[in-house]
C-alpha cells in the first residue's frame, strides 16, 4: 500500500510541475530555436498566468539555467508564473548590424512572445512579462526591456555585462558588432548604458544586481549610479560573490520574487 502511494505521489509531482523543451519557429532567421518552457503546478486550474523570459549566458543553451537552477519548477510553482528559457546563442540578444543572421532581439522580443501567447495561457500585457538573464542574459534582460517597453513591463539583469565597452576582444561580441576600431558607432549604440534616455517614465520596473567580486562589478555600479543621477527608478543590490553559478543560484531567487510582485500590482 505504501509503495501504490509513494508511486502515485511521484506521479502527482511529475504531472503538477511541468518542464518542456518546444521548438519556436524564428521567420527573421528562417530556423527554429530550442526553448525550455515551465509551467507551474497551477497551470490547468487558472485561466492565465505572467511570464519569465530568463536568458542564459555566453556558452550556454536553453537548458543551461535549469542546470543551474533545478527548483526552478518549485518557483515557477510558488510565484505562479510560466518560465520561459530561450537558446540565444552568443548573440548577446541583438539583432546583430554586421551579421543579418543573428536577430535575437526581434526573436526573444517578437516571435517567442507571439508564439507563447498564441500556445499558452499568458497573460497578454507588458504588466504580465518580464525578461531577466546572466552575464550575457544580463545585459540580454536590459537591452530587451528597454528597447521593447510595449511588450515587457519588467527587466532585470544578474551579473550582466551592462556596457561592453570596456571589453571589446571577448565573449565574440565584435562578429556582431565588427571590430571597436573599424565600428565604434556599433559598440557605442549596442551598449545597455547607452539606452538609459528611453526608459520611459513608469513604464518599466528594472532590477540589476551583482557580486562585488565580479569583474562585471564596476560596470553594473556605473550603470546603478546613472541611473540614479538620471531619476530612474530601479532595484539595486551588490553582496558579495563572483561570476558564478553558486552567486545565480541565490539571485534567481530575489529577482522572481521582485518580478512576482511586479506582476501581482
Amino acid at each position: 500500500m505504501k509503495r501504490i502511494l509513494l508511486l502515485l505521489f511521484i506521479s502527482f509531482y511529475v504531472q503538477a510541475q511541468k518542464v518542456d523543451t518546444v521548438l519556436v519557429p524564428s521567420a527573421s532567421m528562417n530556423k527554429s530555436i530550442k526553448n525550455v518552457v515551465i509551467l507551474p503546478d497551477s497551470y490547468d486550474k487558472e485561466s492565465e498566468f505572467p511570464v519569465l523570459y530568463l536568458l542564459h549566458g555566453y556558452s550556454g543553451n536553453h537548458s543551461s539555467w535549469i542546470k543551474t537552477k533545478p527548483e526552478l519548477p518549485q518557483l515557477a510553482s510558488l510565484y505562479k508564473m510560466i518560465i520561459v528559457c530561450p537558446d540565444g546563442q552568443n548573440s548577446w540578444y541583438w539583432d546583430s548590424p554586421e551579421n543579418p543572421s543573428m536577430r535575437y532581439e526581434t526573436y526573444v522580443s517578437k516571435e517567442l512572445v507571439g508564439y507563447m501567447d498564441q500556445t499558452y495561457k499568458t497573460k497578454k500585457s507588458p504588466s504580465g512579462r518580464a525578461v531577466t538573464g546572466l552575464s550575457m542574459g544580463g545585459h540580454g534582460g536590459l537591452w530587451l526591456g528597454i528597447r521593447n517597453q510595449n511588450v515587457f513591463g519588467a527587466c532585470g539583469s544578474m551579473s550582466g555585462g551592462v556596457d561592453i565597452r570596456p571589453f571589446p576582444n571577448n565573449w565574440e561580441m565584435k562578429k556582431s558588432l565588427g571590430e571597436l576600431a573599424d565600428k565604434p558607432e556599433n559598440w557605442e549604440n549596442h551598449t545597455v548604458i547607452n539606452q538609459l534616455h528611453k526608459i520611459q517614465p513608469g513604464k518599466l520596473s528594472i532590477m540589476i544586481d551583482c557580486g562585488t567580486g565580479d569583474f562585471f562589478y564596476a560596470v553594473n555600479k556605473a550603470l546603478h549610479e546613472k541611473l540614479l543621477y538620471m531619476n530612474i527608478p530601479h532595484d539595486y543590490t551588490e553582496r558579495p560573490g563572483v561570476h558564478n553559478g553558486d552567486y545565480w543560484k541565490v539571485a534567481i531567487e530575489y529577482q522572481m520574487l521582485y518580478f512576482s510582485r511586479f506582476f501581482k500590482q
